[in-house]
Formats: C-alpha cells, structure tokens, sequence
C-alpha cells in the first residue's frame, strides 16, 4: 500500500491530473470547483505545464480545443452554469475528434441556483450536452480516492477512442477532503496520435483539425464513423457496482455519486426492519450500465428505486432498461438539498408495503 494523504476532492482532481501526464489547464473560476483551478495554478508552471485562466469558459474551452489538436494531454474544469457556456466548444470537439478531460463538479440549478451539490446536470451531461448527435463518456465517482483513479481513465479512454470525457461529481465531492494514495495504474495501450496538428513530422501534408463539414453526404459518413465508435464505447468501458443483490431483494435502490453511499446507509437501515435492499451504482453514467440491470433483473421484487438528488433524471434511464419487466420508482431531492437516510427508507417502506 502506498502512503495516504488527506486532500480536498478538488485538489485530489488536479493532482491526480498531472499524474496523469495533464499538460494544459484551460478554465475560469466557479464554485464549488474553483480549488482545481488554483491547484493547478500553482503546481503546473513549477513543473514547466501549462495553465492558463481563461476570461470566460467560452475562451477556456477553445483553448482546450487548440491543445488538444496537437496531441497534448488537455484538462479543464467547471461547475453547472460553466459547463453550460463550454457547450458549443465541447460539441466541436467531440465533432473533431480530440480527446480531452472536462471536470463538472455539480451545483444546484437551473440558472444560477445554488452553490449546494446536486445531480441535476445529468442529462445535459449523458444526452450529449451540446448540438448534434454526439455521446462523450461520463464518469461518475463516489469517494474522493475514486474520483483520482477515474481521472487516469478518463484520459486513457479520451485518447484511445479521441473523444471527450467528462467526471461528473456533485459539489460535495468537490469541497469534502478524505485520505487518498496515487496508486501506479496499469498503462492502457494507447495509440499513436498521427492525427494530431503538431508539424509535417515527416509526413507530406499537414494535419487538419475540423468538424465542418458542408456536403451533407460528407458529414452524414462522419457521423456513421461517430455513432460507431460510440457502439464501441458502450460496449467496452461501462463501469458499475452491484452491492448486496446476491439473493432476492425485496428492492434494489440504483444511485450513483456521494448519493449511493447515503444509500448504502438505507440498506443497513432497512435490514434492521427485515428489509432487503440492494443497490445497483452506475460508475458511468453514458455508457449506461445495461449489464447490471441484466444482472439483477431476476433478484429484485418490487424492480427498482432511483435515488437522485434531481428532480427525475437517471430514472428515465433505468426504465428505458427495465423496459416494463419491473416497475421503477423514483425519490429525489432538488436545488442542493440532500437526500436524508430515513426519508429514503420511508420511500422504501411504501413501496414494500412496510415493516417486515
């Protein structure tokens, strides 16, 4: 085991980052995430990285654009309303096929809201999150020692499928500190960027980097390649925990972020009453882990209960994989308030039918 140490999740994230060979920060300050942004304000010029604060998200995103063509490692940072203003550059890029890694630590919303964590950007994030038909993945982590291990995958998988990804935590994670360790991961096999705009490099012609594409027979053929590497996205890196579903489950609460660890309280709770609960965590959001539901579809009674600090958004999700075969219930709380333990039991207790 290598040594701990006690870090707020923001700091976690940038550190994990240039670990993670990051060579550029492009963002502008937001909270609850600004501590990345000052983290990697001080750490990455004494290492001869770049950072740069942007005058609006608009410009950071560009700027990430523009790196991630040469092939760089890239990395920015935001909270809800700055994803919103990074949205037509995280479509360009996805319609240009750079990898980069775009953090969203999770605010209370719409508009302005709040500076309390929630879940309520989960569509924007899964559904696309811009124009056109694109998919990035979405990580989703529960503890801060997850979320510095996903940042390494996040950028292994920007680079082998040159995609976007995004980490998605909600404002808790952002602001909470718990011990970490870096651990040395296995290197992924990563292919060679011949793509990238960083000189002739012996080749004839210079690369271009672009997602304009005015015949539409032209960019209909691009998007046949997109929704194709997207197929193999799904099909090779959705990430999930199944928790406590090896026997028949009177219900099985789905949750994901700091909101599956209060419900891993409930399942302790309930057992107390005589009731099983299991817990299915999505630990990517998109691809969205259909193999867990496959796989515990069987084992549940009264089907599923998503547990979101939204006002409804996973769940349309999970009904589309349940697809009638279980009923689908939802509890949520919105605008930074956080779900309580006994409210999510007593949800629980009217759809069991009570105390056991």
């Amino acid at each position: 085991m290598g040594e701990k140490v006690l870090m707020k999740g923001n700091e976690a994230i940038g550190e994990a980052a240039i670990r993670a060979n990051c060579k550029a920060f492009f963002g502008y300050p937001i909270t609850p995430q600004t501590e990345v942004a000052a983290y990697m304000a001080k750490k990455m010029p004494k290492i001869g990285r770049t950072f740069i604060q942007a005058e609006s998200e608009v410009s950071a995103i560009n700027m990430v654009y523009g790196a991630a063509g040469t092939g760089l490692r890239v990395m920015t940072s935001s909270s809800s309303p700055g994803i919103s203003l990074k949205a037509e550059g995280i479509s360009y890029i996805a319609g240009a096929e750079l990898p980069c890694v775009i953090i969203n630590i999770v605010r209370g919303g719409p508009g302005l809201g709040s500076i309390q964590p929630a879940q309520s950007d989960y569509f924007q994030a899964t559904k696309g999150g811009a124009h056109g038909d694109f998919n990035m993945p979405v990580f989703a982590p529960a503890s801060i020692q997850e979320m510095v291990d996903l940042i390494q995958d996040a950028f292994d998988v920007a680079d082998i499928y040159r995609t976007p990804c995004m980490i998605m935590g909600d404002g808790m994670l952002g602001q909470m500190m718990e011990p970490v360790e870096f651990k040395e991961k296995a290197a992924r096999e990563l292919p060679e960027k011949v793509w990238a705009a960083n000189g002739l490099n012996g080749r004839k012609e210079h690369n271009v980097i672009n997602s304009l594409y005015l015949e539409p027979e032209a960019l209909e053929e691009h998007n046949i390649h997109l929704q194709e590497k997207y197929a193999a996205i799904k099909k090779n890196e959705a990430k999930y925990e199944i928790f406590n579903c090896d026997s028949d489950c009177d219900l099985i609460l789905v949750a994901y972020g700091t909101t599956s660890r209060i419900c891993k309280n409930v399942i302790k709770m309930a057992e107390k009453e005589g009731i099983k609960l299991g817990l299915v965590r999505p630990i990517t959001l998109w691809p969205f882990p259909v193999e867990a539901f496959e796989k515990t579809m069987d084992n549940t009674k009264h089907g599923y209960l998503a547990v979101e600090m939204s006002c409804g958004q996973m769940v349309e999700d999970v009904r589309l994989v349940a697809n009638g075969r279980k009923p689908v219930d939802f509890y949520g709380r919105s605008g930074g308030m956080i779900p309580e333990p006994t409210d999510i039991l007593d949800k629980v207790r009217t759809i069991v039918g009570g105390t056991k």
